[in-house]
């Protein structure tokens, strides 16, 4: 019975994840990811900043989004 309930458990935690990336909850992690490939020789932004400035750029160039 505990593997059936882990095999569950493990199925959720997929299927958040895919909702999450769906979403874009995981965007900051792509955007620290990306930034130690490049090379970059500045700090990557906080996360706070991050979320601010992918906001602003949202705003300011609106494309096709459901809100």
């Amino acid at each position: 019975m505990s593997s059936g309930l882990a095999a569950v458990a493990e199925g959720f935690r997929g299927f958040a994840r895919f909702v999450g990336g769906v979403l874009g909850a995981d965007a900051y992690a792509k955007y620290l990811e990306h930034h130690r490939a490049a090379g970059h020789n500045t700090p990557p932004l906080g996360e706070r900043e991050f979320w601010r400035d992918r906001t602003d750029r949202q705003d300011s160039n609106p494309q096709g989004r459901c809100c």
